[in-house]
């Protein structure tokens, strides 16, 4: 290719990270990006230098590459991290500095190519635009330096192995990894690199203020922006499960509290926005909805319970009345609501629809936090409490049928957080959604909408 691989990928710096991390290494993966000043990237324009690339801007002979094995065109769920190094860590602010240089350096030499927008390209399709979706993805090295040469340069298929790098994309920039080039692939393509950096030192300053001097032996992150969460031990992350956070418009709060209590069979006590937003407007549609979800109905707190079929819903006050779900499977919080007290009132819990946790983006509650296989966060919580110290004691406990509170001898921290771009020690860098619009960067407000989504959920109320 006529380029040192290392210009292309970049080396860390031989710099140590703090805590003693050594920084040294090369940075190899799917997400590095071209760096260096290699001479023929130096001498190219700012705005192309990119043509400098052997292969690119002119056709040439040659054999075509083959086409790797086509994947259905379906979203692959593969959104969780894997890593033990945690969000909320020394090494990950060492991550986020590394990438942060690469990126700014990649700024000077003239950032990534342009994709021109247009029709849903898929796999086997031909179109003018492939050849720079090709250059934008050798650039970012979602797509390997073999899937270059002077054929693919000018090739106007979309073969199997450029399918492979747009998935590989897709799935960094928390996209539907469906394997089209699509809106919302093209527009996160073309977010500048500039802004990319922006978003870099954003997001590390979000995570200095929650790295501490020291860190607590034990606790759980929970970032919104990526629909994840971590439980940390001794600094390493044991579990990660998925989660469905709040919707635009009733946003998951940042929050730093503390696990008090597992409250198995809760009752849900419906809030007033939520009553006043949700229920009461279903009510006039569905008045029979009380007696199915087993809900109840009160004159204000503590007053008595009243028969909703003498309630006129047009005119009822969601402030005044109070509604409280009773236990059960059909209960909104689920089997077991995670007690952290916090100003926002707000908490972590099972739910019923646990088929929501199969899509990619999961903001659909009004503020509260679901968690998958939630018993297994539970006996992990409680897993130095007397009695808990066996696998498999939650389902006991639901199989048992009562209602139980375990009060926490030793409370747990947990930090609800919005982490949108984040980096790993391979060298991968990981863009998600603005989904907030926290970051408050104009150039990534476009593409975060998928016009092919599945549709938000309908039914059930959303703690």
């Amino acid at each position: 290719m006529g380029l040192d691989k290392r210009d292309r990928v970049g080396v860390r710096s031989d710099r140590r990270g703090r805590g003693g991390v050594s920084r040294r290494g090369f940075v190899a993966g799917a997400g590095g990006l071209i760096l260096g000043a290699a001479p023929a990237l130096a001498q190219a324009s700012a705005t192309s230098w990119w043509e400098s690339i052997p292969g690119f801007g002119r056709p040439g002979a040659g054999p075509p590459p083959p086409d790797g094995p086509r994947t259905p065109d379906v979203d692959q769920l593969n959104d969780l991290r894997t890593s033990n190094v945690p969000w909320r860590s020394d090494a990950m602010l060492d991550y986020l500095t590394d990438s942060i240089e690469r990126h700014e350096r990649l700024a000077k030499q003239g950032g990534w190519p342009s994709v021109p927008t247009g029709r849903t390209v898929r796999p086997g399709d031909s179109d003018e635009r492939v050849p720079a979706v090709r250059r934008r993805l050798y650039v970012s090295t979602d797509l390997p330096e073999s899937g270059l040469g002077s054929f693919w340069a000018s090739d106007l298929t979309y073969d199997g192995n450029l399918e492979a790098a747009v998935r590989r994309f897709q799935e960094r920039h928390g996209l539907r990894v469906n394997g089209r080039i699509d809106r919302p692939t093209v527009d996160a393509m073309n977010v500048p690199v500039s802004a990319r950096a922006e978003q870099l030192k954003l997001n590390r300053r979000r995570l200095t203020d929650l790295v501490p001097g020291r860190s607590e032996d034990r606790y759980i992150l929970v970032n919104a922006a990526a629909y994840q969460l971590e439980a940390v031990e001794q600094g390493e992350v044991k579990r990660r499960h998925r989660v469905i956070v709040g919707k635009p418009d009733r946003q998951t709060p940042s929050v730093r509290a503390t696990v008090r209590a597992l409250n198995f069979f809760p009752f849900w006590r419906v809030p007033d926005s939520v009553a006043t937003l949700d229920l009461i407007p279903r009510l006039r549609k569905e008045p029979e909805y009380l007696q199915n979800e087993i809900i109840r109905v009160f004159n204000g707190h503590g007053g008595p319970e009243l028969d909703p079929r003498n309630i006129d819903w047009n005119t009822a006050d969601g402030r005044v009345l109070k509604f409280r779900q009773d236990p059960g499977p059909r209960n909104a919080l689920g089997l077991v609501r995670i007690d952290m007290p916090n100003e926002h009132i707000v908490y972590m819990h099972d739910t019923p629809l646990k088929q929501l946790f199969t899509q990619r983006q999961r903001a659909f509650s009004a503020g509260c936090v679901r968690v998958q296989d939630v018993f297994q966060l539970v006996e992990w919580i409680a897993r130095l409490e007397n009695g808990w110290d066996q696998p498999g004691r939650a389902q006991q406990v639901v199989d048992n049928g009562s209602p139980l509170d375990v009060n926490l001898t030793r409370p747990i921290p947990v930090y609800f957080t919005y982490i949108t771009a984040w980096a790993e020690q391979d060298g991968r860098t990981f863009f998600m959604p603005d989904v907030y619009g926290r970051d408050g960067l104009r150039e990534l407000m476009a593409g975060d909408k998928d016009p092919e989504a599945p549709p938000p959920p309908s039914g059930g109320l959303a703690p």
